[in-house]
C-alpha cells in the first residue's frame, strides 16, 4: 500500500514539475550593450576591479547576463528572472548614469556597502558560482575604487552646480 502511494506521489510530483514548465517565467533578455553607456566607458575602473565586477556582479547587474540551462526551469527561472530585473534596476553596469552625479555617488556608496556587508553578491549566487565569492582583498579593492570615484563625482557635481549658478 505504501509503495503504491509513493508511486502516485512521485508521479504527481513529476506532473506538477512538468506543469510548472508551462507557466511563464518572465523575460530572460539581454538588451544590447552600447559601449559608450557602460561603467567602463565613463569611469576609470582598475583592471583588478573590472575583473571582480565581471566574475561577481555582471551576471545580474548588466545586460550581459549569462542564462544557464537551469534558468529555464521553473520555479528556479522565476527567481532568477526576478533577481536580475531587480538587480538591473538598482544598478546596471551596462547603463551607467553619467548625467546625474548625485545618482552615481549613491550607486557607488551602495556598491561598497553591499560588498562590505556580504549582501553582494547574493549568498545564493555564491553557492552556485563559488568563483563569484569575494575575498577580503576583493572587497577592499572595490571600496577603494568606489571612494576614489565618489571623490571624482563630487568634483563633477560641484562643477555642475557652479555652472548652473552662473
Amino acid at each position: 500500500m505504501w509503495k503504491r502511494a509513493a508511486k502516485y506521489a512521485a508521479l504527481a510530483g513529476v506532473l506538477v514539475f512538468a506543469g510548472l514548465q508551462l507557466a511563464p517565467s518572465g523575460e530572460r533578455t539581454n538588451p544590447p550593450v552600447i559601449a559608450t553607456h557602460t561603467l567602463q566607458a565613463s569611469t576609470d575602473v582598475p583592471a583588478r576591479v573590472n575583473g571582480i565586477l565581471r566574475r561577481s556582479c555582471m551576471d545580474c547587474h548588466s545586460n550581459e547576463t549569462r542564462w544557464p540551462w537551469y534558468s529555464h526551469l521553473a520555479p528556479i527561472s522565476w527567481e532568477m528572472t526576478s533577481d536580475v530585473v531587480r538587480a538591473r534596476k538598482a544598478m546596471n553596469i551596462s547603463e551607467w548614469p553619467t548625467d546625474r552625479p548625485a545618482r552615481t555617488i549613491g550607486i557607488l556608496n551602495a556598491i561598497c556597502a553591499g560588498v562590505s556587508s556580504g549582501r553582494m553578491p547574493l549568498p545564493k549566487y555564491g553557492m552556485i558560482h563559488p568563483e563569484a565569492r569575494l575575498s577580503e582583498e576583493d572587497r577592499k579593492a572595490i571600496c577603494e575604487w568606489t571612494s576614489t570615484e565618489i571623490r571624482r563625482q563630487v568634483g563633477l557635481r560641484k562643477k555642475q552646480l557652479i555652472s548652473q549658478a552662473n
